[in-house]
Parts: C-alpha cells; structure tokens; sequence
C-alpha cells in the first residue's frame, strides 16, 4: 500500500482550527474585527513557526554487525524519546505562544486607546 496523503495537510487544518476558535471566542468576548484579525494574525503566524521547529532529524551510524532487531529496537527508543521531548517541548512553548499573544493583544488595544 502507498503513503496516504491527508488534504488539507495536518498543519493546515490545525492552524485552520486555531483560527476558527480563536475568532469565536473574541468574538464571544465583544471584541472588534481589527483586534480579532490581530490577534489570529500574531497565533497563527507564531504557531507556524512553533511547527516548523518541531521537525527534528538526525542520523546515527550504526555498526554493519549489528543484529537487526538490536537495530529496530534503538530506532524504536530514540523515535519514543524524541517524541516525548517534543511532546513536552511543544506543550510549553504553547503555553508560551498564549502568554505572548495575550501581552500583544493587550499592547496592541493600549497603543489603539492612545
């Protein structure tokens, strides 16, 4: 069986998704459209980024006598161990990413008062 291909891309529909909620909830909020394309603005482009950096590669020598199931299960750790780190990883810098949306929402609403 080939690969499947997924239209739109995982990326796409997340960020499609981010947008969508995002809209909904400072509209819920009585904010206007300038501050709502702002604000999806700033998330989206900041967690394109965030996904961009995500995409760790690496390569690993490994002996010609090495058994190949001793060579399967090492691919199977260092895949699991990656995964997690960057489980954890993108857990926080979301985290992060909200905080700093949050502060240009409220500088971008201050710089408008003035």
């Amino acid at each position: 069986m080939g690969e499947i291909l997924d239209f739109p891309s995982k990326r796409a529909q997340g960020l499609a998704f981010l947008d969508r909620e995002l809209r909904a909830l400072l509209t819920g909020r009585g904010a206007d459209e300038r501050l709502i394309d702002f604000a999806v603005s700033q998330l989206t482009r900041t967690y394109a980024q965030l996904s961009e950096s995500e995409q760790y590669s690496f390569s690993i020598e490994l002996p010609d006598a090495m058994d190949p199931r001793d060579r399967d299960s090492l691919n199977r750790q260092i895949n699991a161990g990656l995964e997690g780190i960057r489980a954890e990883n993108h857990s926080l810098m979301v985290q992060l990413i909200a905080r700093l949306v949050l502060a240009e929402l409220r500088l971008f609403q201050h710089e408008r008062v003035e």
